[in-house]
């Protein structure tokens, strides 16, 4: 693709990410299988400029006073540096190519040739890239250290993997990868983790294809760890998805005892067959829940360990989805916090005395993260809170994992070991 062709692409794929209706990612992908004769190289170019505007859309629509995907690309191009006259010959009108500039979108871009990205009369929320109604409850969070912690969250996400030590170890899977070109580095906290140097399609090579390895964040795997979940264990994800978690919990079963993920959504749930089977995992049984089940009722008090991975806003995941923080409202905020207490209070009454329970949400909020747990130990008389420390000796942080990018360089996250008395 030729420099104009490729701009046009941006201008495109920018145009079906914005209206926010579905994850950027999901959108992307589905835009790109329609357009097969777009290259690799191409793509990521095209990918990179619409995320980069992605994670500054609050700064350049202000800027602007326009959400116009053309006038977004043209002045994301200024900010880095480019010459109004570049940009012009960007948009040259040929085939392929953007039309070229009008009057009025050239005079509403002009003010933006040499400028910074910042304007001294923009905002908080501008500025730091979240919604108005979100900030006061991030800096009940983080206080002084807001600004530093939200800029982190807008950097570009690490690939971490978590090696499958069903099938192999660590550094044996770190050598295949690297047989593969591709350099991966232990991370700093997880036993199991590899961090990816630069972004590499690890999914296409035979260490991925043989389950020696997963995509997962190294703050996910923590949340596996403080499971303490052992061979032999009845075990339950509750909110399983595609099964990330209980891959994990199977491994550190080694493949011994009885796992069951759960969860509401039959395609996620279907989606956990090829990961388990790839991953030579046998001791998982799924379970869709639904209205009306007996299943809950019958299995009620009979699991040592239960794993609930709650729904949540995924503020502490922005850094993937930087999407997210655009399609976030105040409303989802508070229909999350009444769902995660029903499902914490639904996934109780399974555990059996003397077990163990995990919530977590990959969330920075308060409202999802202490005050769900606080509300719940205030609501069930003898059930205690288990340090993180105590659940495992090297977590980051207790009585609560609480992890961010900026102080653990992973995603944000936020789990509670609770147990049922005996």
């Amino acid at each position: 693709m030729t420099p104009s062709a490729r701009v046009q692409g941006a201008i495109d794929l920018l145009a079906a990410v914005a209206t926010w209706e579905k994850p950027a990612d999901a959108v992307a992908n589905a835009w790109f299988r329609d357009r097969r004769f777009i290259g690799s190289g191409d793509r990521r170019e095209i990918s990179a400029r619409v995320w980069n505007i992605i994670r500054d859309w609050r700064k350049l629509t202000w800027r602007l006073r326009s959400d116009d995907a053309r006038l977004l690309i043209a002045a994301a191009m200024l900010l880095e540096g480019a010459t109004l006259a570049r940009v012009e010959a960007l948009y040259d009108g040929a085939a392929h190519s953007p039309r070229p500039l009008e009057d009025g979108e050239r005079a509403a871009l002009r003010p933006l040739e040499g400028a910074s990205r910042l304007h001294p009369r923009m905002p908080d929320d501008v500025r730091l890239e979240v919604p108005a109604w979100i900030l006061p409850r991030l800096r009940d969070r983080f206080g002084a250290d807001t600004e530093a912690e939200l800029a982190a969250l807008l950097a570009e996400a690490p690939l971490d993997l978590r090696v499958n030590l069903l099938k192999t170890d660590r550094e044996t899977a770190r050598a295949a990868l690297a047989a593969e070109g591709i350099e991966a580095q232990p991370t700093p906290l997880s036993p199991w983790g590899l961090r990816v140097v630069g972004r590499r399609p690890v999914v296409t090579g035979k260490a991925f294809r043989d389950g020696w390895i997963e995509i997962q964040d190294e703050g996910s795997q923590i949340v596996a760890l403080l499971a303490g979940a052992r061979p032999g264990m009845r075990v339950l994800d509750y909110c399983a998805g595609a099964g990330g978690k209980t891959l994990a919990l199977a491994m550190t079963m080694a493949n011994k005892g009885h796992v069951v993920a759960a969860d509401v959504s039959a395609p996620r749930l279907e989606g956990a067959v090829r990961r388990l089977r790839r991953a030579g995992v046998h001791n998982v049984e799924r379970h869709l829940v639904e209205a009306g089940d007996k299943w809950a009722k019958r299995r009620a008090g009979s699991f040592e360990r239960v794993l609930v991975d709650a729904p949540c806003t995924g503020t502490g995941t922005w850094r993937r989805n930087p999407d997210a923080r655009l399609r976030l409202a105040e409303t989802d905020l508070l229909e999350l916090v009444a769902k995660q207490q029903a499902i914490l209070a639904a996934a109780a009454k399974l555990l059996r005395p003397g077990g163990r329970l995990v919530y977590a949400v990959c969330s920075v909020l308060a409202q999802e993260g202490v005050e769900q747990v606080e509300r719940f130990l205030a609501a069930e008389p003898g059930w205690r809170l288990v340090p993180a420390r105590q659940a495992w000796p090297d977590a980051p942080t207790s009585p609560y994992l609480a992890t961010s990018p900026r102080q653990h360089g992973m995603d944000g996250f936020f789990a509670a070991v609770v147990e049922r008395p005996a």
